[in-house]
């Protein structure tokens, strides 16, 4: 009888561990920020920020329902910032990450590991008990065999 046979899926343990670690995987990708694509080719065809020196014109800030239709930059992130490059004094837009969302995001995080450290921490609470449990259990049988 080959290995496996006869059974299906996983292990009840291994079914909780695996859908948390595709919920993990899944909830890491809704949060991680698009990659800008570089591009190969001449430093003409690279935004001027990423060549030169520039000066922020305009700090980050949320963009507006017209610029996300209108302005590439601002489907990565949803924040734009006005730069102004110094050497050829051209004006564009470049992708940004608000500080506040920042923040946002990183009180989100500790909240969900604070909650997991407390259902972790009560579960191991409860099986301690069941543990003792048992193991009273056991001493009353030793002493009433006696």
């Amino acid at each position: 009888m080959p290995a496996g046979a006869g059974r299906r899926g996983l292990p009840p343990g291994r079914r909780f561990c695996w859908l948390l670690c595709a919920l993990t995987v899944t909830f890491c990708r809704a949060e991680a920020p698009a990659q800008e694509e570089k591009q190969p080719g001449s430093a003409s065809s690279l935004p001027c920020w990423l060549v030169e020196e520039f000066v922020v014109s305009e700090e980050c800030a949320p963009c507006s329902n017209f610029q996300a239709k209108t302005i590439a930059e601002c489907s990565s992130t949803g924040y734009l910032e006005k730069i102004t490059c110094s050497p050829s004094k051209k004006n564009e837009f470049k992708s940004c990450r608000s500080a506040v969302r920042e923040q946002h995001l990183f009180w989100k995080f500790e909240g969900a590991v604070v909650g997991l450290a407390l259902v972790f921490a009560c579960l191991v609470i409860l099986r301690q008990r069941l543990l003792d449990r048992k193991a009273l259990e056991k001493v009353r049988k030793q002493i009433e065999s006696i």
